[in-house]
């Protein structure tokens, strides 16, 4: 049995992805509006999702878009602020991502009660954001600093938009990753939000590291979620949930309860050991 059966209650699990709107701050943040809007955004989305039957919910500032990756304290707060505002509509396990900075999301769950964190932990990268390095040493012990310890890592090694600055075999990544860093779960992408995650890749970094948990990350389907299910342990997912399937459009709760029907089949098919 994983740890996902005791923190989030199945093995196989959803975890849901709820994308807040731009933030102040943020470029496309709508001034107007201001973050009511973005509060009552936040609420339909979550409601839909936790209404459909998803497992888990991960909140991340998705349109924060370009992302940073040293997050500024206004964006850290707005954040805090829109979660404090649901939490008494909050009934499933939750946890956050300040994309793309590994400290400040856990800063986050600390003060939200967040059971997990998804993040770029290691690494070095050529990306859309320019050089992207990381320091996982630092980023741990802040974590323990903070009293954050039980916080769930998800390590993504396999970031979106950006690629290894060394070319290394998604085997070694993974089997070097659990080694050094013990992370709760690897997260395995495809190229952006949305785009499948390659199977095979799946396969090859489950095969590696077979006693710890692996999540699909990103673009899994009513279609290929029998597949992507029995190879990881569970997925991400985020798009799927949206009306016609468009990252930038909001949950759509037939979409969800539909997709969590298949899962929900698909399990009661499976004898645990």
């Amino acid at each position: 049995m994983t740890w996902l059966k005791e923190v989030i209650g199945t093995e196989k699990a959803i975890i849901a992805m709820c994308h807040f709107l731009p933030l102040p701050g943020d470029p496309y943040f709508d001034q107007e509006k201001g973050m009511e809007y973005v509060i009552e955004m936040a609420r339909r989305d979550f409601l839909a999702l936790q209404s459909g039957g998803v497992d888990a919910v991960l909140f991340s500032n998705e349109f924060s878009l370009p992302y940073l990756t040293d997050v500024k304290t206004e964006t850290v707060a707005a954040m805090a602020r829109i979660i404090g505002e649901l939490m008494t509509d909050i009934k499933i396990p939750f946890g956050v991502n300040v994309l793309w900075d590994a400290k400040k999301s856990l800063d986050l769950a600390a003060a939200t009660g967040a059971k997990f964190v998804r993040e770029i932990f290691t690494g070095v990268y050529a990306s859309d954001f320019g050089m992207w390095n990381t320091n996982v040493g630092e980023t741990i012990r802040h974590q323990h600093r903070i009293g954050a310890k039980d916080v769930k890592l998800l390590f993504n090694i396999v970031p979106e938009a950006a690629k290894y600055m060394a070319e290394r075999e998604i085997e070694s990544i993974a089997k070097s990753t659990v080694f050094n860093n013990r992370p709760d779960a690897l997260c395995v992408s495809g190229l952006t939000a949305g785009a499948e995650t390659d199977s095979a890749i799946l396969k090859r970094v489950k095969d590696t590291v077979p006693g710890t948990v692996v999540l699909a990350n990103t673009g899994m389907r009513m279609e290929n979620l029998e597949q992507q299910l029995s190879i990881a342990d569970g997925a991400v997912v985020g798009t799927t949930f949206k009306h016609d399937g468009k990252f930038e459009n909001h949950v759509d709760p037939a979409r969800v309860k539909s997709f969590m029907d298949k899962v929900k089949a698909f399990r009661s098919q499976i004898v645990y050991s």
